[in-house]
């Protein structure tokens, strides 16, 4: 049988943006199906002992931007490791996200378009009118969505927390494949033996 990932995202997670391609190619080569699950560390990280990267201790804050600019040489992604609107709110995004997935919209392009938009062209995600753009550049009715989101996204996002620290997770990206966790983008080698049945 086909094998199943829950994956929790970010939409303003560069580590996210990082990963989110290569998942999709890599259940694509297993037949490996993905439930797309966006989150917001606001909501997970208090559960969980996670700190926000604001509040952080700058020796971890400055080895971050090293991992990052590792990260992009090494898989050749364009990305600003200090984009102009970082930090920012994600759970307009995230909403939005999980309101076209009500609806019975895929939402890997819309995600990744939202990662991209934040992380290489310079946009606030947390801006309605960007989201509704970036909505209807995906071919989704991005104001019918913003409609929708706003008076029923946060009681989906609240959900999807609920969801999300119900299965152990802590951080993201978060891929759950079969009921086993993996944590980071730098996991997804670990996450391709397990969804080839070497792990």
């Amino acid at each position: 049988m086909p094998k199943h990932i829950t994956y929790y995202l970010s939409l303003v997670s560069p580590w996210t943006y990082l990963g989110h391609a290569r998942l999709g190619e890599m259940a694509a080569r297993h037949g490996a199906t993905i439930d797309y699950v966006p989150i917001t560390l606001s909501q997970v990280f208090p559960n969980t002992g996670g700190l926000p990267l604001a509040k952080r201790a700058p020796e971890r804050q400055a080895y971050r931007l090293v991992e990052l600019r590792r990260w992009k040489q090494v898989l050749g992604v364009p990305l600003n490791v200090e984009p102009k609107h970082f930090p920012t709110d994600d759970r307009p995004a995230a909403r939005l996200a999980l309101t076209a997935k009500a609806r019975g919209h895929d939402i890997a392009e819309l995600s990744l378009a939202i990662l991209r938009a934040c992380w290489t062209e310079e946009r606030d995600i947390a801006d309605l009118a960007t989201l509704r753009e970036i909505a209807d550049a995906c071919g989704l009715d991005g104001q019918a969505l913003l409609d929708e989101s706003e008076s029923q996204g946060q009681q989906r996002l609240d959900a999807a927390c609920e969801q999300a620290i119900a299965a152990g997770c802590f951080g993201v990206p978060w891929y759950d494949v079969e009921g086993e966790p993996f944590w980071g983008q730098d996991r997804l080698e670990l996450v391709e033996k397990k969804l080839s049945g070497g792990l």
